[in-house]
């Protein structure tokens, strides 16, 4: 099946509020229609002709100390896992760590479980950008609904403010 892709900027009915504020002032992010039973990586990926390793997803971490739980978005490519209980828990200075509540992941970003993506997250969340991912030049993710998906460079997600590039895999 084709995608016809788009830039973002003029396709926002395709996008979450919050992206769509987002990528109103970002040059080089496209956005595509999908058809929304597809939005998991390996569903899409196989319907659209997209590898593995062009598409990056987004994880919400939920990392507690003290009895405070602060969150963070990691970025980590499709054929890989995110080390949240090592790397992403330690870098995060966390006692513990782990994968956010999909209710809670849905209503602190404004964005639809599957569809979850760095662009429009909440301005105090750290964005942890795997280093395959930063070095990529066109990955496809999540737009913020399940309908879309967004083209970027690995270089603008790695720009994003608060980003910070490790390598995320252990």
């Amino acid at each position: 099946m084709t995608l016809h892709w788009a830039p973002a900027a003029d396709r926002i009915d395709l996008l979450a509020d919050p992206v769509a504020q987002a990528v109103s002032n970002m040059d080089g992010v496209e956005a595509v229609e999908i058809d929304p039973d597809l939005a998991d990586t390996a569903a899409f990926c196989e319907k659209y002709g997209v590898t593995l390793d062009e598409s990056a997803n987004c994880v919400v971490v939920a990392a507690k100390r003290g009895g405070e739980t602060r969150y963070a978005a990691c970025m980590v490519l499709a054929t890989m896992r995110v080390d949240v209980n090592g790397v992403v828990r330690k870098h995060l200075d966390a006692r513990k760590a782990s994968f956010a509540p999909m209710a809670d992941a849905v209503e602190l970003t404004g964005m639809e479980y599957g569809g979850i993506t760095p662009l429009g997250l909440p301005d105090d969340w750290p964005i942890l950008v795997d280093t395959h991912v930063a070095e990529h030049s066109r990955v496809v993710i999540g737009s913020g609904l399940r309908r879309s998906k967004l083209a970027v460079s690995g270089a603008t997600l790695a720009g994003l403010k608060r980003a910070e590039v490790l390598s995320l895999s252990g």
